[in-house]
């Protein structure tokens, strides 16, 4: 059998325990693998191919999902609609929406059909990006094709109308859409409630409520849930009982969802003891707790500074529903920390590394960092990396960086700037990253001018920027209006004439950002 005859199996990447960083490992050995071979002449097995794209995508790893999907291409494979869907899906959920539109230009080009589920993916990630002009246009684009839109076509539209203009706006839509035949479901006019909520227009999403039978639908969980989660919200106990008895039925008996919705409102109106029993009532019913439905009262817990209720509640969440903290919970934590019970939100930390039995110590003590960074805590961030570095914890790259992008999250581009200075001063010698974190930082808060200065004194360290360097500051020019794309332009051809930046990259950025003239 010849090479190019061979079907390449590759070794299993999802087999045992291991900890995050060590399944990151896997993976991209997995995939440098794939690569090696697929060059080779051998063709990838359709199905180990199709997970380790889902598997890269879950990781964040797009670059990498796309390579896969056209080593697949390339070696003969017809990649199912489901996969194809997933990558474009994913993209425009990572804000990617360039790179996700250049795909799907591309599989049109390789004869592959889109259909109305890819289309939705785009446009939701339209209406995302706050342009309902565009998506309203994108809409026509794909009617022309012969694609029929679908309700949640629809959903995604009237979301994105009454976030940018308001729910009267929407409801206009609404008619609109109907007067041309459209057949919105009960998940649109759920948008329409939701919308209401939102302006604070309660009692006429009640009488909307009550107005879906005549409109052919009757109301399920999800249209009772969105207005119980505003009463709530407001204190408005009384008729959210009220409310709360009419769900009866097998479309609107109370879910998870429900619960979770009372859970956080009681929590946040300082009612824990009714909030856990309503919790121990969810169980009872029985539905899983999660950690959604724990955090709020840990969060409520520790405003108060009330450390042992926090450790016996996560005790009640680890040992007897077997509920794994997340990112949320170490957020409700580090609020300890406003109470100046630093010491305490750090013993609590210790005792959740120790149940992380699969997580090496240095690896769950960075995860609560960047995890406290990436929701705006950096000052608690701060205080607790104190507390971890006096038992032994040595930041490292990667922390420096969560720090430098959280304090950038927050507008503190001075102390961004001090902390990455402090890492020279304390021999800990920053890396690309560390400069392409304080790059973005400036970029996105509008300070392209400084991130430019942090580029030349990349430069003048002797550190080489890589092409992530180089995108980051094509975007922070790119976004300064029309003339900021007439200089993004020069800039991105100079630098795909320098071939430090790549054609597909330049292709994405020439999409995503709207860039014209660029002399290529």
């Amino acid at each position: 059998m010849s090479p190019k005859d061979s079907v390449l199996t590759l070794p299993s990447w999802r087999s045992g325990k291991f900890d995050p960083r060590s399944r990151e490992l896997r993976l991209n050995d997995v995939f440098f693998q794939l690569e090696y071979m697929v060059a080779k002449g051998h063709k990838p097995d359709v199905n180990q191919a199709t997970q380790l794209l889902y598997d890269l995508c879950k990781s964040k790893k797009m670059k990498k999902a796309i390579r896969v999907m056209e080593m697949m291409i390339g070696s003969g494979i017809v990649p199912g609609a489901a996969s194809y869907t997933f990558l474009v899906n994913h993209l425009c959920k990572r804000g990617n929406l360039g790179h996700a539109m250049q795909l799907v230009e591309k599989m049109e080009e390789y004869g592959y059909p889109t259909n109305t589920v890819t289309y939705n993916s785009l446009m939701k990630g339209l209406c995302k990006q706050g342009n309902l002009t565009k998506s309203l246009q994108f809409l026509e684009r794909l009617m022309k094709k012969g694609l029929v839109p679908n309700h949640f076509t629809y959903s995604f539209l009237l979301e994105a109308a009454y976030k940018e203009r308001g729910v009267n706006e929407a409801l206009n839509l609404l008619h609109d859409i109907i007067a041309k035949g459209g057949k919105p479901n009960l998940v649109s006019y759920n948008v329409i409630l939701t919308g209401l909520c939102k302006e604070g227009r309660i009692k006429e999403a009640i009488g909307f409520l009550r107005d879906l039978p005549s409109k052919g639908f009757n109301p399920n969980v999800v249209s009772y849930n969105i207005i119980l989660r505003s009463l709530c919200y407001e204190g408005q106990w009384e008729a959210a009982n009220k409310l709360l008895a009419e769900m009866k039925g097998e479309e609107r008996s109370p879910s998870a969802v429900t619960y979770n919705i009372l859970i956080t409102s009681l929590a946040l109106h300082g009612r824990t003891e009714h909030a856990l029993q309503v919790l121990d009532e969810m169980t009872r019913i029985p539905f899983k707790p999660t950690a959604a439905s724990y955090n709020p009262i840990i969060s409520r817990l520790c405003k108060e500074g009330k450390v042992d209720l926090v450790v016996k509640c996560l005790e009640q969440m680890i040992y007897h529903h077997r509920c794994n903290p997340n990112e949320g919970t170490y957020n409700a934590i580090s609020l300890l920390c406003e109470e100046g019970k630093v010491h305490e939100a750090f013993s609590i930390f210790q005792y959740l590394d120790r149940k992380q039995l699969d997580w090496p110590t240095q690896d769950f003590y960075k995860c609560v960092i960047s995890s406290l960074c990436r929701k705006g805590n950096t000052y608690p961030a701060f205080q607790i990396l104190y507390e971890m570095t006096k038992c032994g914890f040595t930041p490292d790259s990667y922390t420096h960086s969560s720090l430098i992008r959280g304090l950038c999250l927050e507008g503190m581009l001075d102390v961004a700037m001090e902390v990455f200075k402090l890492m020279e001063e304390n021999h800990c010698r920053p890396d690309v990253d560390n400069f392409n974190a304080l790059i973005l930082g400036f970029c996105k808060s509008g300070k392209t001018a400084l991130a430019f200065e942090v580029f030349e004194m990349m430069i003048e360290k002797g550190y080489m920027p890589n092409e992530t360097t180089y995108t980051i500051i094509v975007e922070g020019i790119a976004h300064e209006e029309e003339e900021g794309r007439k200089l993004a332009a020069q800039v991105l051809a100079e630098l795909h004439a320098k071939q430090v930046i790549s054609q597909y990259t330049v292709e994405r950025l020439v999409m995503q950002y709207d860039i014209d003239g660029l002399p290529l």
